[in-house]
């Protein structure tokens, strides 16, 4: 089984993000660069996470800090979070007053480096859309461009969240029928989690969980839209509803 290197893979998916990043392809294209990406990172962790338990290449336990800024830090880092989940991650925030300073996203170093990558490219992805969009007044209820915003932010981790779940999804099974007698991915997946549980234990094991925020404003629906759900009336927040809380320390 070829596996490319880390260059080589992440050049290739560079490269699809920075066509997704470019403010003059169309929605449409943007989902198609997207999606190509997330299909080849995905197919990219299934394969390197099968060779690890094969005793082809090590894949240790890493913890990566991404670093962030004012406005809206709890925002991105919950957009960490959406990125990290479907790539078999953990995160921890690190927090400096009501900012979060930075993220840690613990894992194997494969899935810990398509996690910072995907955060990068979808990170500026959204910023340049926010951009453009601006809350409009609902039945005579005004709100701030900031509320509206957060909930945006919102409807967008969970749209990449759930295409990521079907990309990672999708890339097992096919692993699966292509193979010959290997181990089936259900189960070198199934180790590497009660690895990465006991070595987050052992290093995060008495850190809290942030509160979780109760957000007001109307921009979910949107938010969702521009992550390009597969479902749009499927995973997630609706107004005003509250967010998973993350470990912070």
């Amino acid at each position: 089984m070829f596996v490319p290197k880390n260059t080589e893979l992440l050049d290739k998916v560079r490269k699809l993000l920075a066509k997704a990043e470019n403010p003059a392809v169309t929605e449409a294209e943007a989902e198609a660069y997207n999606a190509k990406a997330a299909e080849l990172i995905a197919r990219y962790g299934i394969d390197r996470a099968v060779l690890a338990a094969t005793g082809g290449d090590p894949d240790e336990i890493v913890g990566l800090t991404i670093n962030l800024e004012n406005p809206y830090s709890r925002d991105k880092a919950y957009l960490v979070g959406c990125v990290a989940d479907p790539l078999r991650c953990r995160v921890v925030l690190t927090l400096v007053g009501q900012r979060v300073k930075s993220v840690t996203v613990f894992g194997f170093r494969s899935d810990a480096e398509r996690v910072e990558l995907l955060f990068t490219s979808l990170l500026l992805q959204a910023s340049t859309q926010l951009t453009r969009v601006r809350p409009d007044c609902l039945t005579g209820r005004r709100q701030s461009v900031a509320a509206y915003r957060r909930t945006w932010l919102s409807g967008f981790g969970n749209a990449v969240r759930q295409r990521l779940l079907e990309a990672e999804m999708r890339a097992a099974r096919e692993y699966d029928a292509a193979s010959n007698g290997g181990p089936s991915t259900e189960l070198v997946l199934r180790d590497r989690e009660l690895m990465l549980d006991e070595a987050y234990q052992a290093e995060f094991g008495q850190v809290k969980f942030a509160t979780p925020r109760q957000l007001s404003g109307t921009g979910y629906g949107d938010g969702l839209v521009a992550g390009k759900a597969a479902d749009l009336d499927g995973v997630g927040l609706r107004d005003g509803a509250s967010r998973d809380a993350l470990p912070v320390r």
